[in-house]
């Protein structure tokens, strides 16, 4: 099961022009450029600055698996700010997201009607002012639910309530049972 701050990751991973630097050695000696020194770059990953030099002079090419996660996540996270930015600004001001989920999905409504939650699949187009939302939640560091709540608010007012020509008395939506979550830009 993916995460909501996840797939945001991927949506803006996707506007990448280039692909970032897949061996150890070359993610390291992309984290020394960026952090000017071995030093920080050894404080980060929780190695020795040795260990950090070998890699940069290709001593060592292959990390154990929790250094190798921790290099690519690090890398992942520095690649290309600039594309990075332009995506989430077009997202949040004109060219709004795509959410696919499958997921249980349930509302709060007024009595005596069906509010009974089933498993659906959604794709839908949430607008500028959502993918704003989520953005700017997801750089705060805001929790998964949060992620989960504007994504439920998009869902209410987009799917749900058609912007408003439907389902005014709708209250709350509520994605349970996650199986999956992708956005797009």
């Amino acid at each position: 099961m993916s995460t909501f701050g996840d797939g945001l990751d991927a949506a803006v991973r996707k506007a990448f022009t280039r692909p970032a630097p897949k061996t150890a050695p070359a993610q390291m000696r992309y984290l020394v450029r960026q952090l000017k020194g071995t030093r920080q770059v050894a404080q980060l990953l929780r190695v020795s600055q040795r260990t950090v030099e070998r890699y940069v002079r290709n001593q060592i090419r292959k990390p154990r698996p929790d250094l190798a996660a921790r290099l690519e996540r690090e890398v992942n996270r520095r690649w290309q700010p600039q594309v990075r930015a332009r995506a989430r600004r077009r997202a949040a001001t004109t060219g709004g997201i795509v959410v696919d989920t499958r997921a249980r999905i349930g509302y709060t409504a007024p009595i005596g009607t069906t509010d009974e939650d089933r498993l659906r699949h959604l794709t839908v187009a949430l607008p500028p002012q959502y993918a704003a939302r989520l953005f700017d939640a997801r750089e705060q560091g805001a929790p998964e639910q949060r992620l989960r709540e504007i994504t439920a608010e998009g869902l209410r007012e987009i799917y749900f309530q058609d912007n408003g020509r439907r389902a005014g008395q709708l209250e709350e939506v509520r994605l349970t049972d996650i199986e999956h979550v992708e956005f797009d830009l």
